[in-house]
């Protein structure tokens, strides 16, 4: 009989922070505990009050620390790394405390995990961060000279129903070749050869299609004419790009539901807006196949906005073609950081020390 190993997953999103305990691959505990934003504070008072709201669900639910084999948090904003799972480390968390780290909520993931597992000396891990870059160097350059194209997108949901969908095709994923779109809040759209993710774009920058909060890519030059304006600072306008554009700038909402809700009600604006989401998620979709050379196993849908029948429908009318399409609902975060930690503990592989 198998070893049970129980193992505690920590993932802080924007406004929620998700917690999870798994033994083995059965879930015993799933809470997503929802934050106001004016609650949230600094950094390091999140850091405090979500480490605190993490010991509450397992008092509330009659667990303890002392139960665990590890603990497990979603990867931040570290150096680019190679996809697997690392141990969590003084050098990683320093790198996290550093000013770009800070910008991104899922870097409290490790230091949370960390401050944790040291109570009772248990050992800690990140599994596939944001950051992981396998990128070719072809796919870095962008035409201008010191400034790169970089790889950050949702590389842990990604590679989780990359390998997901190569399961269910009788595949290796490491034998494939995908192109994934992970649509939520950011839509990241990647091309995933054998196993490493060669091209994908810059969610986080703003690069690829516009989404329910984010701008995409934009005119270069009306976009610098726009920073000179002197209509707005630094700050709202890198707040606009990341948290105020794409459909939330064009209807007010970041929720699909209220959108089709709008269509159904007759809203054509609603329509537009939709179907140029949907469109502009195509043609990332295309240029992904471009980076695998026309060769592709299967194109896979994944995210929150994966749910909607109407969304994914336009995005299969314009890639259908191309490939198959498989659809994967919502996101396997909170399972893929613990399959990673169990495949450690079963000895199924090494953890990997961050050494960027």
């Amino acid at each position: 009989m198998d070893k049970h190993f129980s193992v505690l997953a920590i993932n802080p999103g924007s406004t929620s922070t998700k917690i999870a305990v798994y033994q083995n691959e059965t879930p015993l505990v799933e809470e997503t505990i929802r934050h106001k934003r004016y609650e949230l504070g600094d950094m390091d008072a999140q850091l405090r009050m979500r480490r605190d709201v993490v010991q509450s669900v397992l008092t509330q639910t009659g667990l303890k620390l002392s139960d665990m084999d590890a603990v497990v948090g979603r990867g931040g904003l570290i150096r680019p790394i190679e996809s697997g799972i690392y141990t969590i480390d003084e050098r990683m968390l320093a790198d996290l405390s550093a000013d770009a780290g800070l910008t991104h909520a899922s870097s409290l993931g490790a230091p949370i995990a960390y401050d944790l597992a040291k109570e009772v000396g248990l050992p800690c891990y990140i599994v596939d961060p944001i950051v992981v870059d396998e990128c070719e160097h072809t796919a870095k350059l962008t035409g201008l000279p010191g400034l790169e194209r970089h790889s950050i997108f949702h590389a842990l949901n990604q590679k989780a129903v990359a390998r997901h969908c190569a399961k269910d095709m009788g595949m290796v994923y490491e034998n494939g070749r995908f192109v994934v779109a992970h649509m939520g809040g950011g839509i990241s759209v990647g091309a995933h050869r054998y196993g490493r993710v060669i091209d994908v774009n810059d969610a986080l920058a703003g690069e690829g299609p516009f989404s329910p909060e984010r701008t995409g890519s934009l005119p270069a030059s009306s976009l610098i004419k726009l920073c000179f304006s002197g209509d707005y600072t630094e700050e709202e306008l890198l707040d606009m790009v990341s948290h105020g554009g794409g459909m939330l700038a064009y209807l007010g909402t970041d929720d699909l539901r209220i959108c089709e809700k709008m269509i159904m009600e007759g809203d054509e604006y609603a329509v537009l807006v939709l179907e140029s989401m949907a469109y502009q998620v195509s043609k990332e979709i295309g240029a992904m196949v471009a980076a695998l050379e026309g060769r592709v196993d299967a194109i896979v849908l994944t995210g929150g906005l994966a749910w909607s029948n109407r969304f994914t429908g336009s995005i299969k009318q314009h890639v259908s073609l191309i490939a198959p399409v498989k659809t994967y609902p919502g996101e396997e975060e909170m399972r893929s950081m613990v399959d990673g930690v169990l495949r450690v503990l079963r000895g199924q592989e090494r953890a990997k020390t961050y050494e960027p």
